[in-house]
């Protein structure tokens, strides 16, 4: 026995825990409720319309079947018209009695009687208080990440908020989405920012500072205002943005060379000036010798006589031919000069050694050497064997 109640024990903790376990009630999400016509006003009173202050509506301003709109201006009527009386006014309250017959039939949720909605956060669904609605605080509504969520709320008689209190939206959760239906009159306490579309069996009263975004709508009583900011809510789809291609992959471009620095060309040197040639003394001429054909070879002497002490070379030629020239004639010419012996001038015999010019006279004519001539000559003159001394 002791054995089985200790089997028995986990078993019976397990069904314990089960049992304390709160139920979790999963409702189908609510569709949205139709507006039709009156989808485009953010205000749309029964009886009339009355403001106080600059208020600012965002959206068409109407009023059927009533014919007083006060306040405008100094209230302010943004992106849309004031349709007062006219047959849209009227369409816009035929289509506000079907919306709000439609959400006060809607199946509730969860039943809200006796709570303030204050402190709460909620999922989307429909929710009941056979009564009044209060909300003191902030409500949080939760789309859990669902965009089209609906939020529904029935209130038998009135929605009053405190002053400060707020509709908070979170988990993509839409202004458009959420409607309050209110069996009386709907009353936003000054600073209140709240959310959602009102529809107002009575009336709707919206103190000093109080903001909504979204739509008041009564059916058959007034709209109070006092410098307000209404703002009709919408639900147009945004545009789906299209899909952003991956460009492909850009290849990376090779690296450009840097080109070499061109070099700067370099101005060739400018040449000095050229140093004029010392001009060249031109030999004097001596007397000119005319050759005469018909005179007899005579015989000329030339002899040298060596510095460094060796034989004396005599050289012996022939010619023939008159010379004229000045000076006296030697001591064998008595009658005047014939072919002078050595320089033209004096008839000496010249020295090898002497920078000057030679002249020489052979078969017929007159050869001009240089000194550098000369010792070429003489140079070979050594080598050649002296006829006396074979």
């Amino acid at each position: 026995m002791r054995r089985s109640a200790i089997l028995l024990a986990p078993l019976s903790l397990a069904v314990g825990l089960v049992i304390a376990l709160p139920s979790v009630v999963a409702h189908a999400a609510p569709a949205r409720v139709g507006l039709g016509t009156a989808t485009s006003f953010a205000v749309l009173g029964g009886s009339t319309v009355t403001n106080v202050g600059p208020t600012v509506v965002s959206g068409d301003l109407g009023l059927s079947p009533g014919t007083a709109v006060t306040g405008f201006p100094p209230g302010r009527v943004v992106g849309g018209t004031q349709h007062v009386t006219d047959a849209v006014a009227a369409q816009a309250q035929d289509d506000v009695t079907t919306a709000y017959n439609d959400a006060a039939g809607r199946s509730a949720d969860v039943d809200q009687t006796g709570r303030d909605l204050g402190g709460q956060t909620l999922v989307g669904g429909v929710y009941r208080a056979a009564s009044s609605m209060a909300l003191t605080g902030t409500l949080t509504l939760d789309a859990q990440g669902d965009p089209d969520a609906v939020f529904i709320f029935q209130a038998g008689s009135t929605l009053i908020t405190a002053s400060n209190s707020t509709v908070a939206l979170t988990g993509g959760a839409r202004a458009c989405n959420v409607f309050w239906q209110v069996g009386s009159s709907a009353t936003l306490g000054t600073a209140t920012d709240f959310i959602g579309t009102i529809l107002a069996l009575s009336s709707a009263t919206l103190q000093t500072g109080a903001t909504l975004e979204g739509r008041v709508l009564a059916r058959n009583g007034q709209v109070s205002l006092d410098t307000n900011t209404i703002t009709a809510a919408s639900c147009a789809a945004a545009p789906t943005p299209s899909p952003t291609s991956t460009p492909s992959p850009t290849s990376t471009p090779s690296p450009t060379s840097t080109p070499s620095p061109t070099s700067t060309p370099t101005s060739s040197p400018t040449a000095g000036p050229t140093s004029t040639p010392s001009p060249t003394s031109s030999p004097t001429p001596g007397p000119t010798v005319t050759l005469d054909p018909s005179a007899g070879p005579t015989s000329s002497t030339e002899s040298a006589t060596p510095t460094d002490g060796g034989s004396t070379d005599t050289d012996t030629g022939t010619g023939t031919g008159t010379g004229t020239g000045g000076g006296d004639g030697g001591p064998d010419s008595p009658g005047g000069p014939i072919v002078p012996s050595g320089h033209p001038a004096t008839g000496a015999a010249p020295s090898m050694h002497t920078s000057g010019s030679l002249w020489l006279l052979m078969a017929g004519g007159v050869a001009l050497l240089t000194a550098a001539g000369a010792a070429a000559l003489g140079g070979r003159r050594a080598r050649m064997p002296h006829p006396h001394r074979a």
